[in-house]
């Protein structure tokens, strides 16, 4: 039997995050193997994966990254199950970790084959969930490209949000941030009416009608009162539209045209917990 000493047990915690007593058991049964006791880990969490799968994993860490030059910026949610896990020093810097790997990635599934701690991101997801005890999964995924993009992360890293600018301009920082942050409090549908789904306005259509027939108002009437209820409802729930949170005297658009009458809002991404 390998005699396994206190700095070989810190060695596998290091790499792998996995606590005293787990690494010590996993080097002993790996007989002092480094590489064995990673891999007796990992089959430690495949099997607690396989026995949590249908658990929800509604708590968490949402985070937003943007790259040096902000053109480019993600958001993630690393999902578990308990909201003690979720604020863990180690769980939210694993979701900082996995966030600056996902800034080189296009998707989800890209995020999931890179390479993070001599495995993939999919491997050590499966390692740390036999690490926590918990199903722990990436369920969002979301990435913007554009010439000024900006990030936002709710207190408590519930609620992470992207925007990206037509332009940058002199105050772009601030400007970007304010919109992310609009993006996070405010959750629009999209970005504009053009941006709404079909199926979502006739719904909306439908709703004013009848509100207007339980009224009483003329069915001739009907059209023309939805369609200024369908203004206001694009109005609360379009980006461009709704009202700015830090002066409801302007519109989120006009406050962006303060860098510039050519500068717009080009996308948004909102990721959160649950």
């Amino acid at each position: 039997m390998a005699n396994i000493t206190a700095a070989d047990v810190n060695k596998l915690r290091q790499a792998t995050g996995a606590g005293m007593m787990d690494c010590k058991k996993a080097l002993v049964e790996s007989n002092g193997d480094f590489e064995k006791a990673i891999e007796f880990l990992r089959k430690k969490g495949q099997k607690v994966a396989a026995n949590r799968a249908d658990r929800e994993s509604t708590e968490g860490a949402a985070i937003a990254k943007v790259n040096e030059d902000h053109t480019s910026g993600v958001s993630i949610v690393l999902a578990c199950e308990t909201d003690f896990v979720g604020k863990n020093e180690s769980f939210v810097t694993l979701a900082n970790k996995l966030a600056d790997i996902a800034l080189t990635c296009e998707s989800k599934e890209d995020l999931l084959s890179a390479s993070i701690d001599g495995m993939t991101v999919a491997d050590k997801l499966i390692e740390q969930t036999g690490v926590i005890g918990e199903k722990i999964e990436i369920p969002s995924f979301q990435k913007i490209n554009a010439p000024y993009v900006s990030s936002y992360i709710h207190a408590g890293n519930k609620i992470a949000s992207l925007v990206g600018l037509s332009g940058k301009g002199n105050g772009a920082e601030e400007v970007a941030k304010d919109i992310a942050m609009q993006v996070a409090a405010m959750n629009p549908l999209a970005l504009d009416e053009a941006g709404v789904d079909a199926s979502i306005i006739e719904k909306e259509i439908e709703i004013a009608k009848d509100q207007l027939r339980a009224e009483g108002k003329p069915e001739e009437m009907l059209d023309k009162i939805a369609k200024g209820k369908l203004n206001r409802f694009f109005k609360e729930n379009t980006l461009i539209n709704q009202d700015f949170i830090k002066d409801n005297k302007m519109s989120v658009s006009q406050y962006v045209k303060t860098l510039g009458k050519d500068v717009n809002v080009v996308d948004f991404k909102r990721v959160a917990l649950g």
